[in-house]
């Protein structure tokens, strides 16, 4: 049986719908909450990094170690898959900065699949404008030699890859309507912020969670068809 090692940063983020996609090919999912318990030794067959309240640019010690241990995988070219947080943290190990985005972009969004985008084998096949579920406030740059996928109103790069086995999404196609009450009910100053409540959130994006897992089903295909043909 393959491992996939999942990556947390509190236990409210895990990997959603992810980790029943993982499952189905095969895949045990071993999460490792990161700042209390440490990093893993090594990333298994697939290293997915969930989300998290946290700044990349916290000057926590794990931050640090977390960004090398994610440069390392994607050196060795194992498929990593990192959302939101664990997108920013993917930015930073390839070498691009991170800051405060134009504004907080919470609940449905929606992005536009960039022209350079439309040759990659799984943004290309979404629509050219599409919504997903959101819930951060900062933004990342494009790493040097990354591919710009998609873009909001607010943020000009919602997604990248670097090379064929390494996305970046600051969006969640994994969210499960457990996964939204929970982040509304531990960061409640969010939402306020955000001027909404839990209930137009989660009636706001419940239609879409089920085309939002089948997308997600789509990009773990193509991360583990190129874990399987060392492409």
């Amino acid at each position: 049986m393959k491992r996939t090692v999942c990556l947390q940063h509190v236990p409210f983020e895990g990997p959603g719908a992810f980790a029943g996609l993982l499952e189905k090919r095969g895949h045990q999912v071993e999460r490792h909450l990161v700042p209390q318990a440490g990093l893993p030794k090594e990333a298994g067959d697939f290293l997915l990094v969930m989300g998290g309240p946290m700044s990349v640019n916290d000057p926590d010690a794990w931050i640090k170690e977390e960004i090398a241990f994610i440069k390392q995988v994607v050196q060795a070219g194992t498929p990593v898959l990192g959302v939101c947080l664990g997108a920013q943290l993917m930015a930073r190990a390839l070498g691009a900065s991170v800051r405060p985005g134009r504004g907080l972009e919470l609940g449905m969004t929606k992005l536009r699949v960039r022209a350079e985008g439309k040759s990659d084998p799984w943004i290309g096949s979404l629509p050219d404008s599409f919504d997903v579920f959101e819930w951060h406030g900062e933004v990342f740059e494009l790493p040097a030699g990354a591919v710009p996928l998609a873009s909001s109103e607010l943020c000009p790069l919602q997604a990248f890859c670097f090379g064929s086995k390494a996305y970046g999404l600051l969006f969640h196609l994994e969210i499960e309507r457990t996964g939204i009450e929970a982040l509304c009910r531990e960061c409640a100053q969010d939402v306020r912020c955000a001027k909404t409540d839990a209930a137009s959130l989660v009636k706001q994006a419940e239609p879409h969670l089920p085309r939002l897992h089948e997308w997600a089903d789509r990009l773990i295909a193509c991360l583990a068809d190129s874990s399987a043909s060392g492409r």
